[in-house]
């Protein structure tokens, strides 16, 4: 298992010509080590990876594992829809130290469960870091099947799996499968909670981006055994939640960084800025909570 509690999604943060900027990154990750996130995801959906190009990509996991410095775990997204140029991207980001990876399911090719157990399995045989499956079906069309993750779950080097389903149902599926040793994360901050109700361990999540602390919180006091704590907090985050995901990640989250004075509001096409109408909205959420 690599990491129990509150994984950080992290937004890729860029300059107004669009280079990556490298002194707000290290800010912010300085914010997630001082703040109790316990692991860093670097280069998922929420870092705009489908926008940078390989070098780029390389580039900020191996900013991420120096800055890091083994103070927590680095998790990289390496996942594509092209099965060999996932195991040479997992092999790089495995040569500059990450402790593991986030695989996302194949997108667009529409893959047979045989299909995905075949492409996990050919990615898990060529590497030696721990791997965390990702289901994402609203963005890639595709999902694993609990069976089919139980199949990959007797892989050695496959630990864990982010849910971003939002069915509660295969959630519990997949820990009666696989049993308590396989990690389990929500990949959806609403449902932080309830996923750890039916057996998860954390969440790999964006809210974290600006709430670190209390996004460790609601993990840590619920796996602590004070559920009541855990679901208040969940409870106090949900109107911001919403806001955050009014238009696709990372758009609003941005804006909050923005607001918190962290980083400039810049996104790669074809990602735009939140929408002027929803600004107030979001600010207004972020003000309630002692965000900014």
């Amino acid at each position: 298992m690599l990491f129990k509690g509150s994984g950080v999604a992290i937004v890729t943060p860029f300059y107004d010509d669009g280079s990556i900027d490298y002194p707000s990154l290290k800010n912010l990750i300085e914010y997630h080590l001082d703040n109790k996130t316990d692991a860093i995801v670097i280069a998922g959906t929420t870092g705009e990876t489908a926008t940078l190009s390989e070098e780029e990509h390389l580039a900020i996991i191996e900013f991420t594992v120096n800055e890091v410095d083994g103070r927590i775990p680095v998790i990289a997204g390496t996942g594509f829809n092209n099965t060999h140029k996932t195991v040479d991207i997992s092999l790089k980001a495995e040569a500059l130290g990450v402790d593991g990876l986030l695989i996302v399911t194949p997108y667009y090719n529409k893959a047979t469960q045989a299909g995905l157990y075949e492409h996990f399995k050919f990615i898990h045989d060529k590497i030696s870091v721990p791997i965390i499956l990702y289901t994402v079906p609203s963005r890639t069309n595709v999902n694993i099947d609990p069976e089919t993750v139980y199949e990959l779950s007797k892989l050695e080097g496959i630990v864990g799996l982010k849910d971003a389903t939002g069915d509660l149902g295969y959630t519990l599926k997949v820990r009666r499968l696989c049993g308590e040793n396989f990690a389990i994360y929500s990949g959806n901050d609403d449902m932080i909670v309830p996923v750890l109700s039916v057996g998860g361990v954390g969440v790999i999540s964006v809210l974290a981006n600006i709430a670190a602390k209390e996004t460790h919180d609601i993990v840590d006091l619920y796996l602590q055994g004070d559920t009541k704590a855990s679901l208040d907090l969940q409870i106090r985050f949900q109107a911001l939640i919403e806001k955050l995901f009014q238009e696709p990640s990372p758009i609003a989250v941005k804006y909050a960084l923005h607001k918190m004075g962290f980083i400039d509001n810049v996104l790669r096409l074809p990602l735009t800025c939140l929408s002027t109408e929803l600004e107030a909205g979001l600010l207004e959420l972020l003000m309630d909570n002692d965000l900014v």
